[in-house]
């Protein structure tokens, strides 16, 4: 997934933390990173392995995840790092690896998932599982979401291993299969192999949202919760026959209908506590007239004709109500069959503090037809929630000023759902972060076509994710 605001209630978020930057002096590596360390080898085999994990298609569906941890497995083995691969299902793997501290401390993990979601070829500017590298951006399935965070806590485990640093406490790799479909691999982890690293005192993992523009990293959102992910399917039935004597109320006639009534269907605007926040603390960054719009976002939103720009913005438009998307359908196989039943699924995103049954009631409202069958085909989580008042997002913070002292530091509500709310309940405190900073335009290759992740990300991402490891864990 991917890759948005903390301190949530039962029913909003409460909290949302912003720090202005100060500018520090140009350096080539922070005084902070020790000398003695070969960072230009170490970025160089970065690229090397982010292009290698790319060429392994892990799509899902089938997954196919046990080549991913092989892949991981030989190169703990080389570096002379303890890992274990679990296969929970034919083909389909978690690993587990780890690196011993003084257990003065409670353990970290770094957990990232191995599958990715399917990519049409022939949309794409290259092969979506080559590793091209084009115009400075390797390209390829998985590349932002989220084997880049995978690669780069590998580099952080190998050079942890190589420099003999010392450590504090545990830090875990985690890389589990099925996070895309179902999350098996998780689930699967979690009720067998608990043991591992249920006393982690923090996690890291996909989410946040880092924003590049003009060249300058804007924003740095670590996710610290995120909307909950409400799948539905509806179904229409209707009498059968041949595509040649059409059916005025056949099925997929009456599900088309019940599908333009949603698809034109725009849920309330609901401003939480911390989303009012964000936007107040982002306005500086814009200009005029957005700059006022945002500093005085409750009542901006008051009007219509601003409220559906700033609504019809992907990067904005979650934030701001519950979402329905439209991603599959399914009738007939045969052209000249008129089908006896059409289904077409949804993919719905609740805010924080809604109840699935009252949307369930709204959109039952307005389908207006009671014959339309709703199947609830995921198992609902409510969304939770970590503190920010942490040393790990210090940390985070403090690196951040040292590599991007421009930016601005905020936590950002995730449109999508990460792993975090799964290991969460285990009390474990769990972030969405990783040192790589994208346009809109490389944001939408999540999911998309065209995903990738430039060479620099790649480079500087190992040394920023190796920081804020070694720092939480010295």
């Amino acid at each position: 997934m991917r890759r948005f605001l903390s301190g949530f209630g039962r029913s909003c978020l409460t909290t949302s933390l912003v720090l202005m930057l100060s500018v520090v002096p140009s350096v080539s590596y922070p005084q902070s990173i020790p000398s003695k360390i070969d960072w230009p080898a170490y970025q160089d085999q970065a690229v090397d392995l982010m292009r290698q994990y790319l060429r392994i298609n892990t799509s899902n569906p089938p997954g196919n995840e046990i080549e991913a941890a092989k892949f991981f497995k030989a190169i703990f083995d080389k570096e002379g790092i303890q890992s274990e691969i679990f296969e929970y299902k034919p083909g389909r793997a978690n690993i587990i690896a780890r690196l011993k501290g003084n257990g003065s401390k409670r353990p970290i993990i770094l957990l990232n998932h191995t599958d990715v979601v399917t990519a049409d070829p022939s949309a794409w500017r290259v092969d979506p599982f080559s590793a091209d590298i084009v115009e400075g951006s390797i390209y390829g399935r998985g590349a932002l979401d989220m084997k880049s965070e995978g690669l780069l806590q590998l580099m952080t485990m190998i050079i942890l291993a190589r420099e003999r640093a010392p450590l504090s406490r545990d830090v875990i790799f985690l890389a589990t299969a099925d996070e895309e479909v179902k999350d098996e691999g998780s689930i699967w982890m979690i009720a067998n192999k608990a043991d591992l690293f249920k006393n982690a005192e923090y996690l890291l993992t996909e989410g946040g949202d880092n924003l590049l523009a003009e060249g300058k990293v804007k924003f740095v959102g670590i996710d610290v919760a995120e909307k909950a992910p409400f799948w539905l399917q509806l179904t229409a039935k209707g009498q059968p026959g041949h595509g040649s004597r059409p059916i005025a109320d056949s099925a997929p006639n009456r599900l088309i209908r019940a599908m333009t009534k949603i698809i034109a269907y725009e849920p309330p605007i609901k401003l939480l506590p911390a989303v009012e926040k964000f936007f107040k603390d982002i306005a500086p960054l814009e200009a005029e007239p957005l700059r006022s719009k945002f500093a005085n976002i409750r009542e901006s939103l008051k009007d219509p004709a601003f409220a559906k720009e700033l609504t019809g913005r992907r990067e904005y438009g979650f934030l701001l109500r519950n979402t329905i998307s439209l991603t599959m359908m399914n009738g007939s196989k045969q052209t000249n069959v008129i089908p006896t039943a059409a289904t077409c699924n949804l993919d719905v995103r609740l805010l924080p503090g809604e109840k699935p049954e009252e949307f369930l009631g709204e959109l039952r409202q307005v389908i207006a037809d009671p014959t339309i069958q709703i199947e609830i085909v995921n198992t609902f989580k409510p969304p939770n929630s970590s503190p920010i008042n942490t040393e790990l997002f210090d940390t985070i913070s403090r690196v951040t000023k040292v590599h991007h002292p421009e930016a601005l530091i905020t936590t950002k509500m995730l449109s999508g759902y990460t792993e975090s709310q799964l290991y969460r309940q285990l009390g474990i405190i769990s972030y969405g972060w990783a040192p790589i900073y994208t346009t809109v335009e490389e944001n939408e290759g999540v999911h998309g076509n065209n995903e990738r992740i430039s060479v620099r990300n790649v480079r500087q991402g190992t040394l920023e994710m190796y920081e804020v490891v070694r720092q939480i864990a010295r």
